[in-house]
C-alpha cells in the first residue's frame, strides 16, 4: 500500500530533473534551472519531514486485570494491604 511519503519520494527526483529540463527546455540558463529544480525538491522534503511527518501510532498499554491497589505489582511482589 503506498501513502504519502511514498509519493513523495518518487516526487524528489521527479521534480529536481523534471523542473530542471523543462527550464532549461524554456530558455533559461542550466545555473538557474538547477537551483530551482533543487528548491523544490527540498520543499517537497520539507514538507514531508515537518508538516506531515512520519509518526507511529501510540503505544497503548492494557489496562491490568483486576482493580485492587496491588493491580500493577509484579507476581509475587510483597502486598502493600495494611
Amino acid at each position: 500500500m503506498t501513502g504519502y511519503h511514498d509519493y513523495v519520494l518518487g516526487l524528489i527526483p521527479a521534480a529536481l530533473l523534471g523542473i530542471t529540463f523543462m527550464l532549461e527546455g524554456l530558455g533559461w540558463s542550466l545555473q538557474v534551472a538547477v537551483p530551482v529544480g533543487g528548491a523544490v525538491a527540498a520543499g517537497l522534503v520539507g514538507h514531508a519531514m515537518f508538516v506531515r511527518g512520519p509518526v507511529s501510532d501510540p503505544m497503548v498499554r492494557d489496562a491490568p486485570v483486576g482493580g485492587g491497589p496491588d493491580a500493577g505489582a509484579a507476581p509475587g511482589a510483597p502486598s502493600n494491604l495494611d
